[in-house]
């Protein structure tokens, strides 16, 4: 498994199934990613957790489409609802659905985006799991490594995680909050999304103290890359 965060909480990620050929996955095309998701090669999946702008961008995944015409399109009912409006095709997924496309395993987590305010209706949201189909690690001696992509919320998913991709920062959030669910899911791995608009230190208090629980925190910035085998 390979995670190529293009920024914020655009991930592009690669997987190799059983089969020996590679999925791609783009993650939350939204529009600060516009440049760079506008540019990503050979997608099998987009993964859409919400409609925010940050996350969802319409006139982009029109685009993409047309030069990925055999992409699927996975999201929540708000933004299919959307795509349903622009003839577009797509799959909705709800807490608890799962399915296999191309040997990826993708599993729907959470309903609702985390609180703005209590004056503002609550939005919808869906995590996603993903994970090689089928496939076993020697090193491991279990199934392939389990990543969560939350979305806007920290829904316990209630199975073992191995890679977190960690909400940091943003108005729905405190760093507080954020830490304890990487304690709660204690992957072994997490890396920081939704981190646009931090502040410099944001990924100090989160280091230090998942660090001390057997968490690595990966500091991972605009362009990095984290391969997990």
């Amino acid at each position: 498994m390979k995670i190529h965060k293009l920024i914020h909480c655009c991930l592009v990620i690669d997987l190799k199934p059983t089969d020996g050929h590679s999925r791609r996955i783009l993650l939350d095309p939204g529009f600060y990613s516009l440049e760079k998701h506008s540019k990503v090669h050979k997608i099998d999946v987009v993964l859409i957790t919400h409609e925010h702008a940050d996350h969802f961008h319409i006139e982009s995944l029109k685009e993409l489409i047309k030069i990925h015409p055999e992409v699927t399109v996975i999201t929540n009912d708000a933004v299919g609802a959307i795509l349903a409006k622009e003839g577009i095709e797509h799959r909705v997924m709800e807490h608890g659905n799962a399915v296999d496309i191309k040997g990826i395993h993708i599993e729907a987590c959470g309903k609702e985006h985390a609180v703005l305010h209590k004056s503002i209706p609550v939005f919808s949201n869906v995590g996603f799991l993903l994970t090689e189909t089928a496939q076993v690690y020697p090193s491991k001696g279990r199934p392939a490594p389990v990543f969560i992509f939350p979305g806007d919320a920290f829904t316990d998913p209630l199975k073992e995680i191995d890679i977190l991709a960690l909400p940091v920062a943003g108005p729905w959030m405190k760093i507080s909050e954020a830490i304890d669910y990487a304690l709660q899911l204690k992957p072994e791995k997490a890396f920081p999304v939704h981190d646009a608009l931090r502040v410099p230190s944001q990924h100090l208090l989160p280091e230090k103290i998942l660090g001390l629980h057997g968490i690595e925190f990966i500091k991972l910035e605009e362009g990095g890359e984290i391969v997990y085998s």
